[in-house]
């Protein structure tokens, strides 16, 4: 059999088949638009697409706020919301209505998650699909187990964050056949939800958070980030339930075993958020949109549940807030917002959130 040769040089310049067809579709579009003017109004300039297949920076900031993100129009009163894990140790979580839910990450035990849905009367066969953060192992460690076992659920991430996957980490290539790729800035429909994928600054392959709507419930993940960008901020300053990142006290880092070189990876502007950065971020946004706080990706090392709390309750409490712990009890229900330290290795059970 004759070897197929290697193209060895760039064929992006020569011409393709369809060119001629989509000119003129093209042409056409813009008569019909009107010369330099967009479908909303106003010019706008073309946006480059990234690698990751979501947008650079700059294309990014020429996004225009004025758009709302696309909203769920199924009807829901309640949101059950799970956390069966939070740290570097192993991250997964689970969001879902009364008929169909999602898995966010897969870094814990499938054993483990299965057994606390099963206990929570959750059947693994309405879980439509594992949206994924990131390619860092305690976010991805058990996704290809989850889908080979569930062949319904897909994994949803962007095409960096696949490559960044199979390049880092001893999982099947088999992954791929569960893949559904996502791009940041572009809404997608799964289960019950419509979830939009933004850039968050972190140090893996390809980054970002999720803006989940369901009904007028809008849940916010933005975890693993080393500051707030400026989409980031966007997104999140709409949430009613915010899952958000305090991974450290600065103090306890500086002076603890890490090496320096770790200490400065963990404090960049890639890296992760202290407790008093998200602290001071969380008292700058509040509106009383705004009902539960989850406090997620507490070190092992460098953070305790007690000090990650109590800088964000002094923080409200600054501005006249008194936060509830998120324990259901009438006292606590009473309060504006509920603000909860994820447990690390732990689940929560099942937290009803409601608006």
């Amino acid at each position: 059999m004759a070897r197929r040769r290697k193209i060895s040089f760039d064929t992006r310049h020569l011409p393709g088949l369809f060119d001629d067809i989509l000119r003129e579709e093209g042409d056409a579009t813009s008569d019909a638009v009107g010369e330099g003017k967009s479908r909303i109004g106003g010019s706008r300039k073309p946006q480059k697409r990234g690698m990751s297949g979501g947008e650079t920076e700059e294309s990014m900031a020429m996004l225009p706020d004025a758009i709302e993100p696309l909203k769920s129009a199924v009807a829901v009163t309640t949101l059950r919301y799970i956390s069966f894990g939070s740290g570097s140790s192993g991250n997964c979580s689970y969001l879902g209505n009364d008929r169909y839910g999602i898995l966010i990450d897969a870094g814990v035990d499938p054993t483990k998650v299965y057994a606390e849905l099963e206990r929570n009367s959750i059947s693994i066969s309405t879980i439509g699909g594992i949206i994924l953060t990131h390619d860092h192992g305690d976010h991805v460690r058990y996704a290809y187990n989850i889908v080979r076992r569930n062949r319904h659920i897909r994994i949803y991430c962007t095409p960096a964050t696949l490559n960044g996957l199979l390049r880092r980490h001893n999982i099947s290539r088999r992954i791929k056949d569960y893949h559904q790729p996502i791009f940041k800035e572009f809404p997608f429909h799964l289960s019950d939800f419509v979830i939009t994928p933004f850039e968050v600054s972190h140090d893996g392959s390809d980054n970002v958070g999720f803006f989940i709507s369901a009904g007028d419930h809008k849940f916010v993940v933005a975890t693993d980030m080393g500051e707030v960008t400026d989409r980031a901020d966007y997104y999140i300053r709409q949430a009613n339930h915010l899952m958000i990142e305090t991974n450290y006290d600065l103090t306890m880092l500086l002076n603890g075993r890490y090496p320096e070189y770790l200490k400065a990876r963990i404090m960049a502007a890639k890296g992760h958020m202290d407790n008093e950065a998200t602290a001071a971020y969380l008292k700058r946004i509040y509106t009383p949109t705004l009902q539960n706080v989850f406090l997620c990706h507490l070190s092992h090392d460098n953070n305790t549940p007690e000090i990650a709390l109590s800088a964000v309750t002094n923080a409200f409490r600054s501005i006249g807030i008194e936060p509830g712990d998120g324990s259901g009890s009438i006292a606590s229900r009473n309060q504006p917002v509920q603000v909860v330290a994820l447990p690390r290795f732990d689940s929560t059970g099942v937290i009803v959130l409601r608006l």
